[in-house]
């Protein structure tokens, strides 16, 4: 026996979310659900979120106060780049994750492309 949806306009409307994890093989890894993100998942996906973000904003705090000291040594500061990349990696993709759940009106893609007069000085 086999069950079709009524209500097809709310499967449609449904994007996967980017996830703030990878799989095992560190492919992104991505959930659908409703537009309303709370689902157990959803906030799973915001607390890790907000957890990056926190941390990513600690490093950065320690990067300052690293590249200020004169004694730094080489390895600390390769590992500082290291931890660098990899919070702006996260960062990075909780970005095109929220991104992408923007909601755009169907009227504002066209303003969103459009130069002001003027151009964009090139």
């Amino acid at each position: 026996m086999i069950y079709e949806s009524r209500d097809v306009a709310a499967t449609a409307v449904a994007r996967p979310r980017l996830l703030p994890w990878s799989n095992l093989d560190g492919n992104p890894c991505y959930l659908v659900t409703d537009d309303t993100g709370t689902g157990r998942l959803s906030r799973l996906a915001d607390e890790i979120e907000a957890v990056q973000l926190g941390m990513a904003d600690d490093l950065l705090g320690h990067a300052v106060d690293l590249l200020g000291d004169t004694r730094a040594t080489a390895p600390q500061l390769r590992h500082l780049a290291v931890c660098l990349a990899e919070a702006l990696h996260d960062v990075h993709r909780i970005a095109r994750s929220r991104g992408a759940r923007l909601h755009v009106s169907d009227g504002d893609e066209e303003d969103a492309d459009a130069v002001p007069e003027g151009g964009r000085g090139d």
